[in-house]
């Protein structure tokens, strides 16, 4: 049933620390889901330093989807959005053929408080990797939501459980927050291909076993899969139709080496567009490593 069980590895991303899930050297991609990093969970106090916003960056061939349990960041992006995302809302941005956005964290600065959600790349199929840039957001009150037994469920993007999110995909996929008390069950359908779970808090028990915050099940398919909640637990479930492989460096995501080498050179020589309203720095492109030393 548990074909993988996947640690995250905590990093430093310059005063703010994230669990990196995927990419992952034994299991690169679930469905479409390319990416995945855990943000916090971290207490901030007011007046920290501006080392800990995202600088504007670029992306190509992939959609960014965050979501936050805890906390507040404002986007900024190339195609003129300015949008602050809260706990439940959804962000999702279509990099295409290539976008530039922000992540800072004026409300926190200011106030002080806990930063805790989840930020996930999704692919482009193929014929979607040179699409048009876009954004769009959407509140809590859209999104499929369903209670009963301990258990809270919200569809953030896709199909499952009978439902579907409005959120705008371009593949087959599934995204669901789980909230689950002290004691309850819940089963995961066999409906897609390529199914993960992660425990983004708590402890849940899975065939026999239990696993820990930070860790993310990836199943065989075929069959459903029962959790059992040790304890409050929040579970993440994702996974969708696999749609082939992928490319992923710094980030940049295609199918095409030679496309991820001219987005390296677009960047490196500002010839991507920065945020309308944040364009006065950058995250430059990093240094290859150097080459290893003859023997």
């Amino acid at each position: 049933m548990i074909d993988l069980v996947i640690d995250q590895r905590r990093k430093d991303l310059g005063g703010f620390e994230v669990g990196r899930v995927l990419p992952y050297a034994k299991r690169r991609m679930i469905g479409p889901f390319i990416f995945f990093d855990h943000m916090g969970p971290a207490q901030f106090q007011a007046g920290f330093g501006r080392e800990v916003d995202v600088r504007p960056h670029p992306h190509i061939g992939l959609s960014t989807l965050s979501y936050l349990f805890e906390g507040e960041m404002t986007h900024r992006d190339s195609v003129g959005v300015t949008q602050p995302i809260r706990p439940g809302e959804v962000n999702w941005m279509t990099a295409g053929s290539g976008i530039t956005h922000s992540e800072r964290f004026e409300t926190l600065r200011e106030k002080g408080g806990r930063m805790n959600g989840i930020q996930t790349w999704i692919a482009l199929p193929v014929e979607d990797e040179e699409m048009a840039p876009s954004f769009d957001h959407y509140s809590p009150d859209v999104l499929p939501t369903h209670e009963e037994k301990g258990l809270w469920a919200r569809l953030i993007a896709g199909q499952a459980f009978g439902a579907a999110s409005p959120v705008k995909t371009h593949s087959p996929m599934f995204y669901v927050h789980w909230h689950l008390s002290a004691g309850a069950q819940a089963q995961l359908p066999a409906e897609y291909p390529e199914r993960a779970a992660y425990v983004a808090q708590g402890m849940v028990e899975v065939d026999g076993r239990q696993f820990h915050e930070g860790q993310m099940l990836v199943f065989e398919p075929g069959q459903p899969v029962l959790f059992t909640a040790i304890g409050d637990a929040i579970v993440m479930l994702l996974g969708g139709e696999p749609i082939g492989p992928r490319l992923i460096e710094w980030n940049f995501v295609s199918s095409s080496k030679d496309r991820l080498e001219q987005a390296k050179a677009d960047w490196r020589a500002g010839r991507m567009k920065l945020p309308d309203a944040d364009d006065q720095e950058f995250i430059p492109l990093p240094e290859p490593p150097p080459e290893p030393s003859p023997l």
